[in-house]
């Protein structure tokens, strides 16, 4: 199929219709199973409505981001399963396994009972699915880098691998279109009600396009060389994790390359739709608007950078990627606040919300274990933030003297709240009603809207912020397969390369969401779950830079 040999230093240096071959079957199959994997991220708030309903809107809104944040924590299992099968059989047959997996339980979702219909079994069944997808995502990664790397002459891997980096990307802006299309099509009370499900449903369709396209590809000609040889691992996971001198490595990976890299891509794209959405309230389809087209700017950054770490290495550019983010993710993110919501920040800033209460007397507003809607907050200081919180209005805390009870403040208003444990339930929800009447009115009243106008949205500084945000994403993405790669020898590649990716962006990555939220819940602070990535981008770019070495000139043919 390929002219390329299993040298990848004697391979020819041009652009050959093997190695397109290649790189195109490869490609296409992997944007498929992330358009998958992230059309339910893209559906979160869609989700929460139908499978987390007897929650609060804040928490049912976490709830579902946990349940995305599943498919990522099982990840790493799917990169130590699947990565084992492609060091001792082959790169090929394992990641044409993964996109059936991907595929069956994505389609799944899209026919699986509401909460109204079944109850908690809902929640759960979706939940299982999530970890079925997490785990074909964890064996398909590494495959499909490992696979392009190997087929690359010396001195273009960064190029070659950094089309298997856009994947993602363009995974999910062809997941955005998708469900822009639908929404325009059927409308939005009908998209919300049952249309949800078409875009799961396509994935059936691509899922027998993809697995058409992997049948074509010939094996890895590194790997067939290495099998003729006998050289095969017989214990891949002893040899990738269990001795120090590849462990190190695999670490070294995880802390100094791909935690920083997952960060800066989930805030860059995920959790940048989130904040949009749930924060500024701006509405659904104004919000992926403006992602897919910051994507469809900013994703030739991927082989633009791929392509310059040939130049001059993988390091400082990933590195630079982080420690731009980093600095510049406050103003970068309260920018988009200025320029998406104004009436958000004008209201913030003349009337601000003060919630004063004992701390006893406040919860953490997020339950990961309750699916059942069965913990009430019923405390006087989590009765009124959740109504802070279901109008995404930011407020800060003031300390109150113990069994004082919760009071808001918003500009010169001061609302007390209500202690609904002292009441009977016919007291509680009249109690509650008036409180929630009060605060309404209080919140109206200082100019806190209920959704963003797009009459007073800047909208070239919305996009010119978000397409930065993606240019971060481009930079420290685009060059980590290549420098995964040739981090590690053939025989144990597949294995080493992905358990550090899938914990990197499974863990690190996957989690931001929820954790970014959850943080905002605790303190009221809209910008707190920023937080969450800088602190893990700088210390990606400190061990990234001081321990860990540049490869670009490796031979990964050893």
């Amino acid at each position: 199929m390929s002219s390329t040999t299993a040298n990848g230093a004697g391979a020819p240096a041009t652009l050959t219709q093997g190695h397109k071959r290649v790189i195109i079957a490869s490609s296409l199959g992997t944007i498929f199973e992330w358009y998958d994997f992230y059309l339910y991220g893209s559906l979160a708030a869609v989700i929460a409505v139908h499978f987390f309903s007897s929650l609060p809107s804040g928490s049912a809104f976490v709830m579902a981001l946990l349940t995305f944040a599943a498919g990522f924590a099982v990840r790493p299992f799917g990169a130590i399963v699947f990565g084992r099968l492609g060091d001792m059989i082959g790169r090929k047959y394992t990641f044409l396994v993964t996109i059936v997996i991907m595929g069956i339980s994505t389609f799944l979702v899209g026919v699986l009972p509401t909460y109204a219909s079944i109850g908690i079994a809902a929640p759960i069944l979706l939940v299982v699915l999530r970890c079925l997808q997490g785990l074909a995502l964890g064996g398909e990664y590494g495959g499909a880098a490992t696979y392009v790397a190997e087929h690359a002459p010396m001195g273009k891997r960064g190029l070659y691998t950094s089309f298997i980096q856009t994947t993602a990307t363009i995974g999910l802006f062809l997941s955005l279109l998708v469900i822009l299309g639908c929404r325009k099509l059927l409308g939005e009370e009908a998209f919300s009600a049952w249309g949800w499900r078409i875009p799961f449903l396509i994935s059936f369709v691509l899922l027998l396009v993809s697995v058409w396209i992997r049948m074509k590809l010939n094996e890895s000609p590194m790997f067939q060389q290495m099998k003729a040889e006998g050289k095969q691992s017989k214990a891949p996971l002893t040899e990738s994790f269990g001795t120090w001198s590849n462990g190190k490595i695999v670490l070294l990976a995880l802390f100094g390359a791909t935690a920083g890299q997952a960060v800066v891509w989930y805030a860059g794209q995920f959790y940048a739709l989130f904040f949009m959405t749930q924060t500024l309230k701006v509405d659904a389809v104004t919000a992926n608007l403006f992602i897919a087209a910051a994507l469809a700017i900013a994703t030739g950054g991927f082989i633009l950078f791929g392509w310059l770490s040939d130049k001059i290495g993988r390091k400082p550019i990933i590195m630079a990627g982080c420690l731009l983010a980093a600095i510049t993710y406050f103003p970068i993110f309260k920018g988009l606040t200025h320029y998406a919501n104004p009436a958000l920040e004008a209201a913030a800033a003349t009337s601000p919300a003060v919630v004063a209460a004992d701390p006893a007397d406040c919860s953490f507003q997020f339950v990961p274990g309750e699916l059942k809607g069965h913990v009430k907050f019923t405390n006087s200081c989590d009765v009124v933030k959740n109504l802070l919180n279901a109008r995404s209005v930011p407020y800060t805390n003031e300390k109150a003297a113990a069994g004082t009870l919760a009071s808001v403040r918003i500009g010169d208003k001061v609302i007390q709240s209500v202690n609904v444990n002292a009441l009977s339930p016919e007291e509680a929800k009249a109690a509650q009603d008036k409180l929630s009447a009060d605060v309404t009115e209080a919140i109206n009243a200082a100019g806190y809207p209920a959704k963003a106008d797009n009459d007073q949205m800047n909208k070239p500084m919305v996009l010119l912020l978000l397409t930065i945000l993606v240019i971060y994403v481009t930079m420290v993405y685009g060059p980590i397969a290549a420098w995964l790669v040739e981090l590690f020898p053939t025989r144990i590649r597949y294995t080493s390369m992905s358990l550090p990716y899938h914990i990197g962006n499974g863990w690190f990555g996957g989690f931001l969401p929820t954790t970014a939220f959850a943080l905002v819940l605790l303190t009221g602070n809209i910008y707190y779950g920023l937080w969450y990535p800088i602190i893990v981008a700088l210390m990606t770019f400190v061990i990234g830079t001081f321990f860990l070495k540049e490869t670009k000139d490796v031979d990964i043919t050893k």
